[in-house]
């Protein structure tokens, strides 16, 4: 079977040590719970063989959730950040034309989190970061973590904003740990960080950085109407340079990770551009081939597929086209 192209960016591992950082694990069976471990640690083998199986050329690897995000100690964090980074480079290094990185990136402190972006880009060869959330409680839109946002600008690469609990569960969700998660909880928190940047005006200070979402933009996309109608009404003494809408395709893009409906990807076409949309799997948490298949499947024209396979992350990270 031939398959198209395919480069994903919302994929996972583990780097050694790191299952201090994941306590979901002890809330799942042992048996599953050791098969999660077995294909987040794997960066060889099984991993390549899915990748094969399903037409994707290039990986992007990112450390799982919670990660460092989680540690309270600024300095354990940093440590950690740049051991993961090494780490990764040293697997990466076995297989340089199928596999990337994403830094990990101590946000407790944002000077020393701009300093490992940059060495982690600049000397082991990432593509940019993914950070697991907020830090703690504290959102990226605090004027502290500027200093991130330029280097990344400067840098010319995306941070990859990834879902995490909320800080405190919301009174509406208590009593429902079913919502609390990726079901609905990890969506509307992670849309709203990405919000609090739009609004917070971090895309006017810094107008050629890219945030990417994943889980189709975890529901943004479809509400690009609405910021403007009601934001126009009710401004409460915010002033952007653009209407909310325009930042989302053009500073926040997407990934389908997760999220393998049709009509959800049209309509964030539909909204965003075909330029805004990338395809991803989420992987170890969603099926390899199941993404695969669907985006091959799916009825748009061969050129649009291009751009979602692989033609959108190859210009957002630089990758030499194929």
């Amino acid at each position: 079977m031939n398959r198209i192209r395919k480069i994903a960016f919302e994929e996972h591992f583990m780097a050694p040590g790191f299952e201090r950082y994941s306590p979901f694990l002890k809330f799942i069976a042992p048996s599953a719970a050791a098969e999660l471990l077995a294909r987040l640690s794997d960066i060889d083998a099984m991993r390549l063989a899915e990748m094969d199986a399903a037409g994707i050329a290039m990986t992007i690897l990112s450390q799982t959730g919670l990660g460092i995000q989680g540690e309270p100690d600024t300095a354990a964090a940093i440590r950690a950040a740049a051991e993961n980074n090494d780490y990764l480079a040293t697997r990466i290094a076995r297989h340089p034309g199928r596999f990337g990185g994403f830094a990990c990136l101590a946000m407790q402190d944002p000077q020393a989190a701009a300093d490992e972006l940059e060495r982690a880009v600049t000397q082991l060869g990432f593509k940019g970061a993914l950070v697991n959330g907020h830090t703690l409680g504290r959102y990226y839109d605090d004027p502290a973590y500027d200093v991130v946002w330029e280097r990344l600008q400067a840098l010319d690469y995306p941070l990859y904003l990834h879902p995490i609990d909320f800080p405190q569960v919301p009174r509406t969700l208590e009593g429902f740990p079913v919502l609390h998660g990726a079901t609905w909880g990890w969506g509307v928190e992670t849309g709203s960080h990405a919000l609090r940047l739009l609004f917070s005006g971090v895309f006017d200070r810094f107008p050629k950085l890219k945030i990417v979402l994943g889980h189709m933009g975890e529901g943004l996309p479809f509400q690009r109407w609405r910021y403007d109608s009601r934001f126009a009404a009710y401004p409460f003494g915010i002033t952007l340079q653009r209407k909310p809408s325009e930042y989302i395709g053009s500073n926040i893009v997407i990934t389908t990770s997760g999220v393998c409906s049709e009509a959800a990807l049209k309509g964030a076409i539909a909204e965003m551009g075909a330029e805004a949309v990338m395809f991803s799997v989420d992987y170890p948490y969603e099926d390899t081939a199941i993404a695969a298949d669907f985006i091959e499947q799916s009825d748009l024209d061969e050129a649009t597929r291009a751009l979602v396979c692989h033609g959108n992350a190859e210009r957002l990270l630089k990758l030499d086209p194929q």
